[in-house]
């Protein structure tokens, strides 16, 4: 159902991004004193003894003015919930670069740029967005990240122009399987957990070998250790994509992400989006649309992005979408682990397509769903 309850984030997102929030544990202050001795330590961030010495690299306002033409509105990439996003080109290195400049006049902006720094500092994985330096000089607040050239994996999906190529099958599968891998790091590998909360197609930036790296993690938070279950916090995140028990009760858990994860999956599968305004009834609401085709496998076919012209293989739809319905179940003790997810995705992304070896499917297709291997790579407990 959808996430009545949780902020619909503004205009289009960025190609960078972000970091997670300690809420209750970083100071809101933006003092670059406590920046510097913040990325100034070593600290063990990973449950396989891995241990990662921050090396954020501290720029002055006049060098990231320079490489972004002073913010000139031709090098705008985009605009998020707490500022503004520039390409730029470091003059030092010749690098090109996403430099993200925070809404001077948001107490939230300041929090979150400590938190960026912080947590993508410590946090390193081939799916989660490098963060290359900051700049805290005066009441100017930035962050230099990786570029990202093919943009949003929301950019391949939605509203595309008629001259953009259009996601193919094996692409889908790829993308899916690393988003859920750098996922997966979060929650599995990060020590202590980290809770996501924002995952959304917008989210996931594609390198030019359309890699996924997830960004944004302006709403992250720790997740829960020990004997405790979830976390309490205030229900933020987007629409279409927060799982229902987190915006009713405010009590986030891992398996939260895992919810929206499966959105994201379908959003992937069938070309749709979370939220669609031009559509009407159930139809609005991606989840609310799914729930009913899942329960009649001889409409699977229906679901796939008309886009892709029948060009998939039965199996690996039947598959995805089994996935993606596991992933968002109402009840989230019904949901897989991500680690699981993790298996069946990158199995489905290994099993290449090849359309000149198949006959174009049709929507109305009523092949026999694939039945479940229980001990197979595919499986999910």
């Amino acid at each position: 159902m959808g996430c009545l309850f949780c902020s619909e984030k503004s205009k289009k997102k960025p190609r960078f991004q972000q970091t997670k929030k300690p809420e209750d544990q970083i100071s809101s202050t933006s003092d670059k004193s406590k920046v510097k001795s913040a990325v100034g330590v070593n600290k063990e961030v990973s449950k396989d003894g891995g241990s990662t010495h921050i090396a954020a690299h501290t720029f002055t306002f006049r060098e990231l003015a320079a490489a972004a033409k002073n913010f000139r509105a031709d090098y705008l990439l985009g605009e998020g919930g707490f500022g503004r996003v520039y390409r730029g080109q470091l003059e030092s290195t010749n690098q090109v670069v996403a430099i993200k400049q925070l809404d001077r006049n948001g107490l939230q902006g300041n929090r979150e740029f400590l938190v960026e720094v912080l947590m993508l500092s410590l946090l390193h994985h081939p799916n989660l967005v490098n963060l290359i330096g900051y700049c805290a000089d005066g009441d100017q607040r930035l962050l230099v990240y990786e570029y990202m050239p093919l943009g949003s994996l929301e950019d391949h999906l939605h509203d595309l122009p008629p001259d953009k190529k259009q996601l193919d099958w094996n692409t889908r599968m790829k993308i899916a399987a690393g988003a859920a891998k750098g996922l997966e790091y979060l929650h599995d590998k990060a020590s202590p957990p980290v809770i996501y909360r924002d995952l959304k197609c917008s989210n996931i930036l594609l390198d030019e070998e359309y890699n996924p790296k997830l960004s944004d993690f302006g709403l992250a938070k720790l997740g829960p250790v020990g004997d405790k279950t979830h976390v309490s916090t205030r229900v933020m995140g987007t629409y279409g994509y927060c799982a229902p028990e987190y915006a009713m009760t405010g009590q986030l858990t891992l398996k939260s992400d895992v919810y929206s994860f499966g959105v994201v999956l379908l959003e992937i599968i069938t070309g749709r989006k979370a939220i669609d305004h031009a559509k009407t009834g159930c139809e609005h609401n991606l989840v609310a649309w799914a729930r009913p085709l899942f329960k009649d496998r001889r409409k699977f076919g229906q679901m796939a992005d008309p886009t892709l012209q029948g060009q998939y293989p039965v199996r690996g739809l039947y598959q995805a979408l089994a996935v993606a319905a596991m992933c968002v179940q109402e009840q989230p003790n019904m949901r897989p682990v991500i680690a699981d997810v993790v298996t069946a995705l990158t199995y489905l992304a290994s099993q290449k397509y090849d359309p000149r070896a198949h006959q174009p499917q049709t929507s109305w297709s009523g092949s026999s769903t694939p039945r479940t291997q229980r001990n197979s790579d595919a499986t999910i407990r």
